[in-house]
């Protein structure tokens, strides 16, 4: 006989430690694995290549995610991916010693890649089955914090603790290990602690589950919305600048001078993205998330995309005057990364309307998938353009391709106050 278990049965412990442990794959595939690659020694070009293919596990996902959704419980699902990203990560920090090092590191970081974007979809799904609809809302602001304080571990701590085992062990090679196999045991202790912590909601009569239609419906009913081409290319060219730069700060940061960087060690950069910058970021987040909830999305959408594009023409002005002041980059980094979030919040808004209707759960990961693609593409070739063009004319070009989302502003359409609380939100 099935328990009684009520919605929202130990909220305040799962959503933090479930969307903190959402992050932390993440960030060590897409932005770890970046700095990781550059101080083993790995071109700009094949680092923006290989990394950006990381990608394709979140553009997929909208594939397997009605599969999520029809076969067994998101709690059972999200466990046992969580486990496998943990075997993941500590391959990588077994083979980096190896002479096959980035083919093997690639292919676990490819694992630990799908296994991630399938998480996302199971804790994605039980965060809406698990709470009620007015605490989905309210919980929506300890979600996002946790997630960024992922990104503050991945992109701070993790990268300091590389580079404080790069000076003490005088290897590289040996620091990078020893640091993703401290991730892996992170990874595991966080797996623990959701098997403790989440109820068991999907297995109570308190607790219908809601099945997607069939799985070809899924896909023919999203793309039958109202408009949805020009949706889908707003969502593509909405991060194009940001997509690219994203590979190729940390690089930038990294790279001698005589190459055209700053020189800047691993700590430094650690220390810069992965705390003042993530903290910026969520800031960034969390005043974008008011506004919009106070004003409605069409006041905002053209401040968040300008917001998001104009802070990247700093970078440019620190490459073309070879400013390696740290004054200068730590703005450079709090601007872009607030910007980032704060333009970060119209994007994320824009998504979940695009989602509205039957099968939110599935056509959120449609949108979220293609909105991986836009990152996925531009990053590919990222590399290859910063070796053609340098530095400086690189970062001149990702402020010019912030114009196509620009332009597409005026075409889309949406209600001017979606978003926006009303009074019984309020109450």
């Amino acid at each position: 006989m099935n328990k009684m278990i009520q919605k929202d049965k130990g909220a305040w412990a799962w959503v933090p430690v479930l969307y903190f442990t959402q992050g932390i794959p993440y960030v060590l595939v897409v932005t770890v694995s970046v700095i990781m690659y550059k101080k083993l020694g790995i071109s700009n070009s094949d680092i923006g290549l290989y990394t950006s293919w990381l990608y394709l596990p979140w553009v997929l996902k909208p594939l397997w995610s009605p599969f999520v959704d029809l076969n067994g419980t998101k709690r059972k699902w999200f466990l046992a991916m969580q486990l496998i990203i943990s075997l993941a990560i500590l391959g990588v920090g077994l083979t980096i010693p190896t002479n096959i090092f980035f083919t093997t590191t690639l292919a676990c970081f490819w694992m630990a890649a799908f296994a991630s974007a399938t998480n996302d979809i199971a804790s994605d799904g039980y965060y809406m089955l698990g709470l009620t609809e007015k605490k989905q809302a309210f919980f929506v602001g300890m979600r996002s914090t946790f997630y960024r304080l992922a990104m503050i571990t991945g992109q701070g701590l993790i990268v300091i603790l590389a580079g404080f085992l790069e000076n003490y062990y005088g290897d590289n090679t040996k620091a990078w290990s020893v640091t993703m196999i401290a991730s892996a045991l992170l990874m595991l202790s966080l797996t623990v602690a959701n098997f403790f912590v989440t109820p068991k909601y999907e297995s109570s009569n308190a607790v219908v589950q809601q099945k997607p239609e069939g799985f070809l419906e899924v896909f023919i009913s999203f793309f039958k919305k109202p408009n949805i081409g020009l949706a889908l290319t707003f969502i593509l060219c909405y991060r194009l600048g940001e997509s690219q730069l994203v590979k190729m700060a940390a690089p930038f940061l990294l790279d001698s001078t005589q190459a055209g960087g700053l020189g800047y060690s691993t700590e430094a950069v650690g220390t810069i993205y992965g705390t003042v910058g993530v903290v910026m970021l969520s800031l960034g987040g969390i005043l974008g998330g008011v506004l919009i909830s106070k004003d409605g999305l069409k006041r905002w959408m053209l401040p968040m995309v300008l917001a998001l594009n104009i802070p990247n023409a700093m970078y440019a002005i620190l490459a073309l005057t070879n400013t390696t002041s740290m004054v200068a980059v730590v703005a450079t980094v709090v601007l872009e990364q607030f910007g980032y979030g704060f333009g970060f919040a119209a994007f994320l808004i824009y998504l979940i309307y695009i989602a509205e209707g039957i099968s939110k759960t599935s056509h959120y990961a449609i949108a979220t998938g293609f909105m991986a693609l836009g990152m996925m593409l531009p990053g590919m070739i990222s590399g290859y353009l910063q070796e053609w063009l340098g530095y400086g004319g690189f970062f001149v070009w990702v402020v010019i391709a912030a114009l196509p989302a620009l332009f597409l502003l005026k075409y889309i359409t949406y209600p001017a106050d979606y978003g926006k609380k009303t009074n019984e939100d309020v109450n």
